[in-house]
């Protein structure tokens, strides 16, 4: 499986697309003016405390205060506290927290306003960015995230990622993190640090003990509120989560951004730094690698799949509704119970790919196919578990609720992407879908077609808007050709004045609607 990134730089932003052999699986987005990454960490005051919320409102400088609720404390609070006033005040010189006193732990269910006061200074670091009307989550139990550990002030405690295999392994990476971790500091061993030596995951460590100094070297020159620690830049950031031995390339449109790609993966892998190319060329980067076609296709409300099948995706304030859909297509299985199963396994496997594609989180509801037997539910429900598994973002599924429907949460942190697929309809007022995503719909409705024994061996005539109908059947790589060469048949396009831009129908030979 080849696995590729690819940058393209904007003038306002920064967007990021992962390939898995050439299919588009992750897409983000970096825009310039975002000053409220998850993982900044910020010096800020408490504003005001509410105990019917047991939470606190926090002045980061953003237009919203930020929501520090009482379970996102911390059990070291008032080591933090006292902390954060010292070094503000100046009074602390070693940052490195050695000798550092740490105070006892606040209860897991007390009330906020016996652990914190208005007015006090805190760290805080976000955890969820600004998001619609809501500003952004913070928490107040600060970490700090490495390629293969995170680094957690005021704890002696190591704990490790459950995705890591065997117990033998757990054991060993325990053991080597406890004989080099700095003392007052506890550690998180990500699933990465599998099989890794000693001398890479100190080097990691060094790297977070070195950035944890340097910002409490700022915090005592630093106004309320400031930002005293950024997250890495997005680039680093995707490739720190995401980046192993199966990358094939990473391809840049922009110099300055090869040169961060390069200085950051000389870090974490230098062995590797030959994948990193610049892309020159005057068609653009994300029309060569064919990603500009996939981010319309992919975002719409209707999303197309194999064999005639389809998903509606709507979306709502509270909730993400997902309706699998079969389509009109011939049932070459044995029975319905058999389609309902394909057809379901297929739609898992895209439904898990465009929750990561979309960033989709909260509540999220599939609506599949309806099936009879119990053995076939659960195939899927272990199916759709097992395709999820590679999606780093935190999810709950349950199992299929008697009507048949299956309930989830994924976690969310940044606001989702929303990519427009509509354009403006020269017929008529209002927007239509882009002539990208009406020819993969044409092509969805052919298969369909071609599906049903009856049609095989007609010819079948496609009427389409004449601006369309040139797009399709021009040129030796036209979309008709390519419809050629994937189904044997030929396909008559006939162009209609009278059609609206993206209005088209199939004909037979002679002259009846094909309807799909």
């Amino acid at each position: 499986m080849s696995k590729e990134l690819i940058i393209r730089s904007r003038s306002t932003s920064v967007d990021f697309a992962l390939l898995k052999d050439g299919k588009l699986v992750e897409f983000h987005k970096e825009i310039d003016e975002n000053k409220f990454n998850v993982g900044d960490i910020f010096l800020s005051k408490i504003k005001k405390t509410l105990s019917g919320l047991n939470a606190a409102f926090i002045n980061v400088g953003y237009e919203k205060d930020a929501f520090l609720h009482y379970h996102d404390l911390g059990p070291k609070v008032s080591t933090l506290l006292k902390f954060t006033k010292r070094a503000a005040s100046g009074k602390i010189k070693d940052y490195s927290l050695k000798k550092y006193p740490i105070e006892p732990e606040i209860k897991k269910d007390g009330v906020i306003t016996d652990a914190i006061q208005s007015n006090q200074s805190i760290l805080v670091q976000i955890i969820k960015e600004p998001i619609s009307t809501k500003g952004p989550r913070v928490s107040s139990e600060l970490s700090l995230a490495g390629r293969y550990l995170v680094l957690v002030p005021f704890s002696d405690r190591v704990s490790i990622s459950q995705k890591i295999s065997t117990r033998e392994e757990k054991n060993r990476l325990k053991k080597l993190v406890f004989s080099i971790k700095p003392k007052g500091f506890g550690v998180i061993i990500r699933t990465v640090a599998e099989g890794k030596k000693v001398a890479e995951l100190d080097k990691d460590l060094q790297d977070l003990f070195n950035r944890w100094i340097n910002m409490c070297k700022k915090i005592q020159n630093s106004d309320y509120p400031s930002r005293v620690l950024s997250e890495l830049t997005r680039a680093s950031s995707i490739l720190r989560d995401i980046f192993d031995d199966g990358f094939t390339g990473i391809h840049v449109d922009d110099s300055e951004l090869l040169n961060e790609v390069k200085d950051y993966l000389e870090q974490i892998a230098p062995n590797r730094i030959n994948i990193v190319k610049l892309f020159k060329s005057q068609v653009p980067i994300f029309e060569h690698f064919g990603i500009e076609r996939q981010i319309k296709s992919s975002f719409g409300r209707t999303v197309s799949m194999n064999r005639g099948a389809y998903l509606i995706v709507e979306h709502t304030e509270a909730l993400h509704v997902i309706d699998v859909n079969s389509g009109n297509r011939s049932n070459k299985a044995k029975n319905q119970e058999d389609t309902a199963l394909e057809v379901n396994m297929i739609a898992a496997t895209e439904i898990a790919r465009q929750l990561r594609l979309r960033d989709m989180g909260g509540i999220i509801v599939v609506d599949f196919i309806d099936m009879i037997k119990q053995e076939n539910r659960k195939t899927l429900f272990e199916h759709f578990k097992s395709v999820m598994e590679n999606d780093r973002a935190k999810h709950k599924i349950l199992p299929p609720s008697k009507i048949g429907l299956i309930q989830m949460t994924r976690q969310r942190v940044r606001p989702e992407m929303e990519i427009k697929t509509s354009e403006s309809n020269p017929n008529i007022n209002g927007e239509v879908e882009a002539p990208i995503v009406l020819i993969d719909k044409i092509k969805s409705d052919l298969e369909k077609i071609l599906s049903n024994p009856k049609h095989k061996r007609k010819k079948i005539v496609l009427h389409l808007h004449p601006f369309v109908a040139a797009y399709v059947s021009q040129g030796w790589k036209s979309e008709r050709n390519k419809w050629y060469f994937n189904y044997k048949k030929w396909i008559k396009i006939i162009p209609r004045d009278a059609y609206t831009y993206l209005h088209y129908r199939f004909f037979d030979d002679k002259g009846k609607v094909i309807h799909t």
